[in-house]
């Protein structure tokens, strides 16, 4: 079920133009590799309690704004057969955490960035600290929470095993989660701002 579902929200995100352009621009090749890369081995850095309960920093966020949510969501994917691989995932847990880890917490991502790119100031610490920052925090304990959600849902474990060996640390996670991805999105727009897609000199800096 997972799996399927998924599957599913990857087709949405294939565009053919971003495609055709990933094709042809070896930079944006770099890019959405070495992502992969990067969070498959940040995702090795675990820790938890019981089965399918793993408690990691994410770091998507900071890709989806770096790639941009459809190269986001290709960069996650990739990450997370490199490390279904090496944990010998079947199928089902293969779905469980493509969906999970990976692909809600993109489209989690990139719908926070868009409605602070609507609605707040478009401004540099705007974006560090809210795009980045505050909303990392939040995407790693909604990842948690919905998690969660979905294992009492399927009868996987009872509320009072998730509240006690897994919700809680949402609460521990956040801070970590948004400072890494937060440092990581500061350096690149100090820097690299050229490498960060939702990133506009024009409208962030020139206030």
């Amino acid at each position: 079920m997972t799996f399927l579902a998924a599957v599913v929200l990857f087709l949405i995100s294939i565009n053919r133009l971003e495609y055709q352009a990933l094709f042809t621009v070896p930079a944006r090749q770099t890019g959405v590799l070495s992502s992969a890369v990067v969070l498959a081995f940040l995702w090795q850095i675990q820790a938890g309690i019981l089965p399918h309960l793993d408690i990691h920093i994410l770091g998507l966020t900071a890709v989806t704004l770096v790639l941009g949510w459809r190269l986001g969501i290709l960069s996650a994917t990739l990450a997370s057969l490199l490390h279904g691989y090496f944990a010998g995932f079947s199928v089902a847990e293969l779905g469980d955490f493509w969906l999970f880890t990976a692909l809600i917490p993109c489209y989690l991502s990139y719908g926070f960035f868009a409605l602070c790119y609507h609605y707040l100031p478009r401004h540099f610490f705007v974006y560090i600290f809210v795009c980045a920052f505050i909303f990392a925090g939040t995407v790693g304990c909604l990842k948690i929470l919905v998690s969660a959600l979905y294992y009492y849902a399927v009868g996987t474990y009872s509320w009072f095993e998730l509240a006690d060996n897994y919700i809680h640390f949402a609460i521990i996670m956040w801070f970590p989660e948004a400072m890494l991805n937060g440092m990581a999105i500061t350096l690149l727009i100090t820097y690299r701002p050229h490498w960060v897609k939702t990133f506009y000199d024009k409208e962030y800096l020139d206030k």
